[in-house]
């Protein structure tokens, strides 16, 4: 595993609406998930900065993905041109939200996706798979998850993977 790089842990997986964003203090395994609007989610970071506390940053940088080719049989040109600029738009907040954190100074680090060997759809973590480790129990949506299996992940904390 990757081992403890700070004392608190806020990964983000972005997305042009709100991103899933989740706050894992490392030692008490205390996990906190919410959605953030692009500005909420700048002023978040800067409200974490201000704590003085060890933290890092971790932004999934979808774009290092293969796996974004999102097109059918049926599409027209027009479909996959807005599939296109919906991706696009996506890679690019993540980015922003990356040189955002740099700009506030924090440590930040852009990570590849985590590898979908779920029983979700399209292999995407479950709730029941994401609580039955992680001992949340708050409500959840799919990039409050992902958000918070990546830092859960990057703590090097044990996950259960289904077989």
């Amino acid at each position: 595993m990757i081992g403890k790089k700070a004392d608190v842990i806020i990964a983000i997986d972005p997305d042009v609406d709100k991103s899933g964003v989740a706050h894992l203090e490392v030692a008490s395994r205390e996990l906190k998930l919410t959605s953030l609007f692009f500005a909420d989610l700048l002023d978040y970071l800067l409200q974490v900065k201000k704590t003085g506390r060890d933290v890092v940053v971790i932004v999934e940088e979808g774009f290092f993905s293969n796996a974004h080719w999102h097109l059918s049989p049926k599409d027209n040109p027009y479909i996959a041109a807005a599939k296109g600029n919906a991706v696009g738009r996506n890679h690019e907040t993540g980015r922003k939200i990356i040189e955002m954190a740099l700009h506030y100074k924090l440590k930040v680090c852009g990570v590849r996706p985590l590898i979908k060997c779920w029983k979700g759809k399209d292999r995407k973590i479950t709730d029941k798979e994401f609580k039955s480790f992680t001992n949340y129990n708050g409500r959840t949506s799919q990039d409050m998850r992902d958000a918070g299996l990546l830092a859960w992940v990057y703590a090097g904390l044990p996950i259960r993977i289904p077989v």
